[in-house]
């Protein structure tokens, strides 16, 4: 298989919220390889199937060597204090902001089979499965930045190159 190019910024695929899956789906199996295949590329910790240019409810991650998905997560918990966390995605290549995120998470969904998922995870965890969460219900990390932050992000991003070629996706 082929790692598929990540949308940018700017795809419309990434601002609407994904489609929920139904269990037994076998076009599934295909969606959660490309998922774990791409995020097994090195520097990656999460890749949702929006993000591939695909409007279903799937996620994957890849956090401390363990590479995993699920399916229709939906956050079921966060707690702790938010604290200011950097912040980058792959559809914003090249950029990492300061963000609010909870430092625990809980997610619940299912696998392939339909049988029941739980995902609980603390720091880079818990960012993830916000962050993953937050793409697949039509959001992106730049969305939660505070107001000054989000400006200057902004400029920035507006200012990249691959934001002036027009690019809608990298491999």
């Amino acid at each position: 298989m082929t790692v598929r190019p990540i949308r940018l910024f700017g795809d419309p695929v990434l601002r609407s919220a994904c489609d929920p899956i139904t269990p037994g789906d076998q076009r599934v199996a295909g969606l959660i390889d490309d998922l774990l295949e791409g995020v097994a590329v090195p520097g990656r910790a999460g890749l949702a199937a929006n993000q591939i240019g695909v409007g279903q409810r799937a996620f994957s991650y890849n956090i401390d060597g363990e590479i995993g998905y699920i399916i229709n997560p939906v956050v079921v918990e966060l707690s702790g204090e938010p604290e200011l966390v950097d912040e980058g995605c792959l559809s914003v290549p090249g950029f990492f902001f300061p963000r609010l995120r909870y430092p625990e998470a809980r997610v619940t969904g299912i696998d392939l089979n339909g049988n029941p998922v739980e995902l609980r995870g603390t720091g880079l965890m818990a960012q993830a499965l916000q962050h993953e969460t937050d793409h697949l219900d039509g959001h992106l990390f730049i969305e939660g930045l505070e107001p000054e932050v989000k400006r200057e992000a902004m400029q920035a991003i507006r200012a990249s190159t691959w934001w002036r070629t027009g690019a809608s996706s990298v491999g």
